[in-house]
C-alpha cells in the first residue's frame, strides 16, 4: 500500500486527479499520524476526525474532481479563522464557543479547490506572541520539543512539520507565518496587502495582518497561494538576474544577530550569487522609530481585538498588551507612521529588487507555560529573537520564510526574503532556486 504520508500536496492531488487514490485513504492515513504523534507536538486544538472523512468522500464524489487544485489534500486552519460548525476560540478561554455558520473566505477557497479540513491548531492567546502555548494546548517544534514551535501560527507550522498535514493555513500580523515557519523548517510567504483576502479579528490589526500558506516546498506554497489569491493578484513577473541586497543587521537598536542566523543569511547569498544574480551586503535604511512604532501598532492590535471579551478570562500578559495598546488604538488609526516607513524604504527597493535577511535573531524560546507569565517577560522573548519580521507588516510589502542551515541541536535556520508590492511570484521563484541548490529535510524526523 501507498503511503501519502511525507508526500506534498502537489504530489497528493495529482494522485487523486488520476484516481491514483482516494481521498478517504489520504485524510485517513492522516487522521491516523494526528492521533499518534499530536501528544507530542500539540498541533491541534481540534480534530474534526468523523467530518473530515466524510468531507472527504463529498470531494471524491465531485464531477470536477480531475480539475481541482487540491484534490483530496489535507489542510490545518489556525484557531482564527472560521470554519464551518466548528468554534474559532483564538487560543483564549474569553471567547465564545460557538460554531461558525460560514467558511472564512480562504477556507471556503481550499475547500473549493478540493482540499479537505482536518482540524484547527493552537494559537497564543488572541494571537499576540511568538510563542504558542494557553489553556487550549502547547505547540512544541517538532525539530527540537523542548523549544516553542513559534506563534503565533505554531500549530498550523508544527503540524506540517511533523507530517501530520502537507500544508496548512496561517496568518501574519507582526511575522506570525514567518516566526513559526522559521522555527520549523517550513516555507512561508506572507504576501503584500489585497493579493490574500483578510479578514483576521476586527480591522487586520490595521491592515497589517495577511493570511498564507505553510507548506515543505516552494511548489506547495506557490499552489496553495494562487488557490488563496484573488484572481490575477499573483502577477507573472519577467524570469532572469536580480538585484538583491543581504543584511544582517536588525532593525530594532540594540537587538543582535546571532551566529548561526547570520552565517545563513550569508551563505544563502552565496547560494544567489551562484545562480546568476547580483547580490551586495546594504542594509535597509530602518529608522530608530521603528521598535516604537512596532510596539504601538501590535499593542494596539492587541487593544482592539480584546475589546469586549471578559478581562478577567485574559491571561495576564494578554491583559497587560491589551491595557498599554488603548492608549494608542486612536493615534495608530490616525498615525502616517507606515507611510513615512514606506517612503524611507522606497529608494532601497528601487535600488534592489529584493531584500535577504536572517528569519530570525536566534533559536525559539524554550517552551515553557510563557502563557503564565508576565508581559515584560514576554515582550522581551518575543522582541530579542523576532525582530526582522515586522517591519514588512508595516510597510504591508511581501515577505517570505525559506529553510536555510541548521542549528548545533539540528533544527533548522532560516532566511527571510522581501520584495516591493506585487513580487510575490519573484520572491517564490528566488526561493526555488535556492531550494534547487540547497535542497532541506522537509519534516521532522519523529518517527
Amino acid at each position: 500500500m501507498t503511503s501519502w504520508i511525507g508526500r506534498t500536496a502537489t504530489e497528493i492531488a495529482a494522485a487523486v486527479r488520476e484516481k491514483r487514490a482516494t481521498p478517504r485513504e489520504v485524510v485517513a492515513e492522516h487522521l491516523d499520524r494526528i492521533e499518534r504523534l499530536d501528544g507530542r507536538v500539540g498541533a491541534f486544538r481540534t480534530v474534526r476526525a468523523e467530518k473530515a472523512l466524510a468531507e472527504a468522500d463529498e470531494v471524491a464524489g465531485r464531477g470536477d474532481l480531475a480539475e481541482l487544485p487540491l484534490a483530496g489534500v489535507p489542510v490545518a486552519v489556525k484557531d482564527n479563522l472560521a470554519v464551518r460548525g466548528e468554534s474559532s476560540r483564538c487560543g483564549s478561554a474569553a471567547t465564545p464557543d460557538t460554531p461558525a455558520a460560514e467558511d472564512h473566505v480562504t477556507v471556503a477557497r481550499l475547500r473549493a479547490a478540493g482540499a479537505v479540513v482536518v482540524g484547527l491548531t493552537n494559537v497564543p492567546e488572541l494571537c499576540v506572541f511568538g510563542t504558542t502555548e494557553g489553556v487550549h494546548g502547547t505547540a512544541r517544534n517538532p525539530w527540537d520539543p523542548s523549544r516553542t514551535a513559534g506563534g503565533s501560527s505554531g500549530g498550523s507550522a508544527a503540524a506540517v512539520a511533523a507530517g501530520l498535514v502537507p500544508i496548512a493555513l496561517g496568518n501574519d500580523g507582526m511575522g506570525s507565518l514567518r516566526i513559526p515557519a522559521a522555527n520549523c523548517g517550513l516555507v512561508t510567504i506572507k504576501p503584500g496587502r489585497g493579493v490574500v483576502p483578510a479578514g483576521i479579528g476586527e480591522g487586520d490589526w490595521f491592515g497589517m495582518s495577511e493570511n498564507g500558506p505553510l507548506a515543505t516546498t516552494v511548489e506547495d506554497a506557490r499552489l496553495m497561494l494562487s488557490v488563496l489569491a484573488d484572481s490575477g493578484a499573483v502577477a507573472p513577473h519577467e524570469p532572469g538576474m536580480r538585484r538583491i541586497a543581504v543584511s544582517v543587521r536588525s532593525p530594532l537598536f540594540g537587538v543582535t544577530i546571532s551566529r548561526p542566523y547570520a552565517v545563513a543569511a550569508r551563505d544563502a547569498a552565496g547560494v544567489l550569487i551562484k545562480a546568476g544574480h547580483q547580490v551586495r551586503r546594504a542594509d535597509p535604511p530602518y529608522p530608530m522609530s521603528l521598535s516604537t512604532t512596532s510596539l504601538t501598532h501590535w499593542t494596539a492590535g492587541t487593544a482592539v481585538d480584546a475589546k469586549g471579551l471578559d478581562p478577567r478570562l485574559l491571561t495576564r500578559r494578554t491583559r497587560v498588551h491589551a491595557a498599554v495598546g488603548r492608549r494608542f488604538v486612536s493615534s495608530v488609526r490616525t498615525s502616517d507612521s507606515r507611510d513615512r516607513l514606506r517612503r524611507r524604504m522606497e529608494p532601497f527597493f528601487a535600488e534592489y529588487d529584493v531584500l535577504l535577511t536572517p528569519a530570525l535573531a536566534r533559536r525559539s524560546p524554550r517552551s515553557v507555560a510563557w502563557h503564565e507569565r508576565g508581559w515584560l517577560p514576554n515582550l522581551l522573548a518575543n522582541t530579542n529573537y523576532s525582530p526582522l519580521t515586522p517591519p514588512w507588516n508595516l510597510t504591508g510589502w511581501p515577505a517570505m520564510s525559506i529553510p536555510f542551515g541548521r542549528l548545533p541541536s539540528g533544527a533548522p535556520t532560516a532566511v527571510q526574503l522581501v520584495g516591493r508590492p506585487g513580487s510575490e511570484a519573484m520572491l517564490l521563484d528566488l526561493a526555488e532556486q535556492i531550494e534547487k541548490l540547497h535542497p532541506w529535510q522537509r519534516t521532522a524526523p519523529l518517527d
